[in-house]
């Protein structure tokens, strides 16, 4: 009966052991961070609340970079594999078109007005000719988009690509994505570059629908064990457990996004770097 005892007395610390074995992130790698430390990104570049200029354009990116931030901003593929800077998955909210941007060619996304402005979604590459021109020290947050339904060859040659772009860029930069296969494949692909894994609370997953299980495993980071992520990107919700743990372990903590009606002082103080939109904030804040 001795050993029943002992394994069923051992069964609460295996799953305590392989808990964080699944959350633990990448071991620190303090030189790897600096850049980043300390400072204040642009979300989608330095956009107006009546998108003037529109969020993830040629002059919102400019005027971020001039201004001393960092950017944090958005990549994906259109239908016929061009590289170009959106944030949402559809064209409706910030152009007079419909469609998936995945499933919508380059020439006709170019074509389109941002929010009914004269600016067009640009490609990434032009970004980052913009962004150097302005201040080739602007350090970068880029985020990778995702979809649950983009498979293993497509989101490789995405990443690739990505990364590819990147190669010319002469400052700073660092990706992340909601994504642990994202995650995971820079990790693979890229080993010395800075990766992070963007995260919201169980709350949030649950608005936007998504079930009930894997609501829990993203807001709770069990995909690090993919992604063994440098920075966890975490969302205005309280933290919650794994978060904190992950911190608690060495990971850099950024915030997404800052917002004016939050305790700015208190984002600042508790984590590593802010993303934030729509105040005047320091670009350099440590």
């Amino acid at each position: 009966m001795l050993w029943w005892f002992l394994l069923v007395a051992a069964i609460p610390i295996l799953f305590v052991v392989l808990v964080l074995f699944l959350v633990w992130p990448g071991a620190p790698r303090t030189a790897l961070r600096q850049p980043f430390c300390g400072r204040s990104y642009a979300h989608r570049g330095l956009f107006g609340t009546q998108q003037r200029p529109p969020e993830n354009s040629l002059p919102a990116f400019a005027a971020a970079a001039k201004g001393g931030y960092g950017i944090e901003l958005d990549v994906q593929f259109t239908k016929d594999r061009q590289l170009v800077v959106f944030h949402d998955d559809t064209l409706d909210r910030m152009t007079p078109a419909q469609g998936g941007v995945s499933h919508t060619p380059w020439p006709v996304v170019s074509s389109l007005p941002l929010a009914g402005s004269g600016e067009h979604a640009p490609l990434f590459t032009d970004v980052l000719r913009t962004v150097a021109a302005a201040n080739p020290n602007t350090p970068l947050i880029v985020e990778i988009k995702s979809r649950y339904e983009y498979r293993g060859r497509y989101l490789l040659e995405l990443c690739r690509a990505v990364l590819t772009a990147l190669k010319g860029y002469s400052g700073p930069y660092c990706i992340e994505s909601f994504d642990p296969r994202v995650v995971r494949l820079v990790r693979i692909l890229a080993p010395g570059v800075a990766r992070g894994q963007l995260v919201d609370s169980y709350r949030r997953h649950r608005i936007y629908g998504t079930a009930a299980l894997p609501a829990y495993l993203l807001s709770h980071c069990f995909g690090n064990l993919l992604a063994r992520p440098d920075f966890i990107a975490w969302c205005p919700d309280k933290r919650n457990w794994a978060i904190r743990l992950c911190a608690a372990l060495g990971a850099m903590t950024v915030m997404w996004t800052a917002m004016p009606e939050h305790d700015i002082a208190r984002l600042e103080r508790e984590n590593d770097a802010v993303i934030f939109q729509w105040y005047e904030a320091e670009p350099k804040y440590k």
